[in-house]
């Protein structure tokens, strides 16, 4: 089993970035970008989080009413206004 990491010059990187990005996001594999033929930085991916899952959490239809983005628009206009 091979454990090194791919290697790429900086040319390759600048002309390839979105290829290399997507390589690492979807192998979850690291990438070290040279520059004359020493190691300078590495790309790693990102850890993606963990999706917990609400057991019955809005498992039922619910009823959200037309004006439900203007509620309570008054009371705020006045906060707002300084009245309170």
């Amino acid at each position: 089993m091979n454990n090194a990491m791919t290697m790429v010059n900086i040319h390759e990187a600048k002309t390839n970035l979105s290829k290399i990005v997507d390589e690492v996001k979807k192998l979850g594999k690291p990438m070290v970008i040279a520059k004359a033929g020493k190691p300078q930085v590495k790309i790693v991916p990102l850890e993606q989080p963990e999706i917990s899952t609400r057991f019955g959490f809005m498992t039922e239809p619910s009823n959200i009413p037309d004006n439900f983005d203007q509620m309570y628009a008054d009371e705020i206009q006045a906060l707002f206004e300084g009245n309170s």
